[in-house]
């Protein structure tokens, strides 16, 4: 990791510890570096977590799929336990590493438009209207809203994992 943890006590690391069971994660400690930081993350990341209606399953392919897009080896490392808790199987998750992974005949039509935007939206940003759309058969206003916010939110998270080079943690510690 290119930066040393901040110190794990005061107000905002007890908001991290609420939130994930009482633990820290190395990410963790590197955003307590500037508290109003960690606390925003923590309640974005909480939100997109537990506060959406996306399926758990929707949710994991996601920031699956943008932990590897981005290479982003904790990201994976934390949340494969819980996309396979969510119903991921062993053949999507194999899927999901795969350049072609939207042509894997593995997808329910609701995971193959999240899958398509999931790639657009981290790839090139925008999200062209054939992709769009698709995601609009299965989603209604609020989980439009839910999965954009979910992909940039979870870039977001693979891009400071990344710079950072912080490590996959030991045991499961996600989001």
């Amino acid at each position: 990791m290119r930066l040393a943890g901040a110190a794990e006590e005061g107000p905002t690391a007890e908001l991290l510890r609420a939130r994930r069971g009482g633990r820290l994660s190395d990410l963790d400690r590197l955003l307590l570096h500037s508290p109003p930081v960690a606390e925003g993350w923590n309640a974005l990341l909480g939100a997109l977590r537990s506060g959406t209606t996306l399926p758990g399953d929707v949710r994991e392919l996601v920031v699956l799929r943008i932990a590897v897009l981005n290479g982003a080896a904790f990201e994976w490392a934390a949340h494969e336990p819980i996309g396979r808790r969510a119903g991921l199987t062993d053949a999507q998750l194999d899927a999901l590493r795969a350049d072609d992974a939207g042509d894997r005949p593995v997808w329910s039509p609701l995971q193959a438009a999240v899958l398509a935007w999931t790639d657009a939206a981290t790839r090139a940003v925008a999200v062209p209207d054939e992709v769009f759309a698709a995601a609009r058969e299965h989603l209604d206003d609020r989980g439009l809203v839910e999965l954009a916010v979910l992909a940039g939110g979870y870039a977001m998270v693979s891009r400071v994992l990344v710079a950072f080079d912080v490590p996959p943690p030991d045991g499961e510690i996600a989001g």
